[in-house]
């Protein structure tokens, strides 16, 4: 698909100083050769081209993994189905700050704290919904000089209150997660096409980074 949208773009080729295309396998094995920490220093500048307010959402959702066919599925040994993808979206340009993948059901509080660490400098508010009420979450946030805005799990009357009190406004821009979520599915696909665990994680990394650089245009 790359190959193919190059052929259409003279313009970021010569922008790339880029005259003959590779062939598919060359620009595979070139992409094998970037560790996970290049693609995150790449996400890192590409956060850098947009306006950013510091107000930001987490959200997690499913990418289903896509193969040829079951008889494919079973020859590879191959039994993941979905990976568990976690985005940290900036509310002002919708710009995705960092991005968790998992291949296991770890619970969104067990994700969070990661997230929250990589991006101190990025991050004034955090929001999210009950899944992530955690008051270690809470704590680590604040010590990092974060505003934690994350709804309470109603136990008592105590916890309705705090979420009565709850900027309105403010807590319902956490949905802007959910808008990046499907524009990435279908825009970039709901899938991930590579084999390999590894090679899917980079895969939808840079599709994060595609998203950031899009919203520059």
């Amino acid at each position: 698909m790359l190959l193919d949208e190059l052929i259409e773009m003279p313009r970021i080729r010569g922008a790339i100083d880029l005259e003959e295309l590779p062939s598919p396998s060359t620009l595979c094995k070139a992409f094998n050769r970037l560790d996970m920490a290049v693609w995150r220093v790449l996400l890192n500048l590409s956060v850098a081209l947009v306006p950013t307010n510091g107000i930001v959402g987490i959200d997690a959702s499913d990418f289903d993994r896509s193969h040829a066919s079951k008889h494919y599925t079973k020859r590879a040994k191959l039994t993941i189905q979905q990976l568990k993808v976690t985005l940290l979206v900036d509310t002002r340009s919708n710009a995705i700050l960092d991005v968790h993948v998992t291949t296991t059901r770890k619970h969104d509080s067990k994700i969070a704290p990661s997230l929250i660490k990589r991006n101190t400098g990025k991050v004034a508010i955090f929001l999210r919904d009950k899944g992530y009420d955690d008051q270690k979450i809470r704590a680590l946030a604040r010590e990092d000089g974060i505003r934690p805005l994350i709804k309470h799990r109603e136990f008592s009357p105590l916890h309705k209150a705090w979420n009565g009190r709850l900027d309105a406004d403010l807590y319902e821009q956490r949905s802007q997660n959910e808008t990046v979520n499907s524009r990435l599915k279908r825009k970039y696909g709901a899938f991930a096409r590579s084999r390999h665990w590894w090679k899917q994680f980079r895969e939808l990394v840079v599709g994060c980074l595609t998203h950031n650089i899009d919203k520059t245009l």
